[in-house]
């Protein structure tokens, strides 16, 4: 064989490994986005049954507490502005919104012991803590996620090929300010 035909050869063997090369990592970068977009719709599902629970939680309180109608306008309110909110900033900021109403509802609740006592309240109540605890871990999960995304990203020699395809950085869900604020507790 001809010295131009060994590198013609060579030349085309290292120019499909570069392809293929590429090929791999922008599949590993589209598997690590839906990922990320899989780990956001899974806390979705846990608002969406956080704020479905809320109606009938609310319904179960009036019931008790009648004249406590701010509290039940604060949780009404904090569940329509998570219902539109639109992108994970503004459901971030819906979720800690309807996590300090129901703060309020379930302190309101503590001022009624026939309440605290009802079966229903009692069921609805153990409902929505589950969906905070699944809440809290699906958070963790999409920060886990995100994490991962974000470091094949940013990672050489795969940020040449994100760069080239514009993939995006994706924002980890974080606490809001008043959230990591030591609580003050008084006896």
């Amino acid at each position: 064989m001809e010295i131009g035909t060994i590198i013609i050869i060579v030349v085309v063997a290292l120019l499909l490994i570069v392809v293929f090369y590429a090929i791999g990592v922008y599949n590993k970068l589209i598997n690590a986005r839906n990922k990320v977009n899989d780990q956001f719709a899974q806390i979705d599902v846990q608002l969406k049954r956080r704020s479905d629970m809320i109606p009938n939680l609310v319904e179960t309180v009036k019931g008790y507490a009648k004249h406590e109608e701010n509290t039940f306008k604060e949780v009404v309110e904090a569940r329509n502005r998570m219902n539109s909110a639109n992108g994970i900033n503004e459901e971030l900021e819906a979720s800690n919104q309807i996590t300090t109403a129901l703060n309020k509802l379930f302190a309101l609740a503590e001022s009624y012991p026939e309440l605290k006592a009802n079966t229903n309240f009692m069921s609805l109540q153990n409902d929505l803590k589950d969906t905070e605890d699944k809440l809290s871990f699906a958070r963790q999960f999409y920060n886990d996620t995100v994490l991962n995304y974000n470091n094949l990203r940013e990672q050489f020699p795969s940020n040449i090929i994100a760069g080239m395809f514009k993939f995006k950085e994706i924002d980890f869900f974080k606490a809001e300010d008043k959230d990591k604020e030591v609580p003050k507790v008084k006896f």
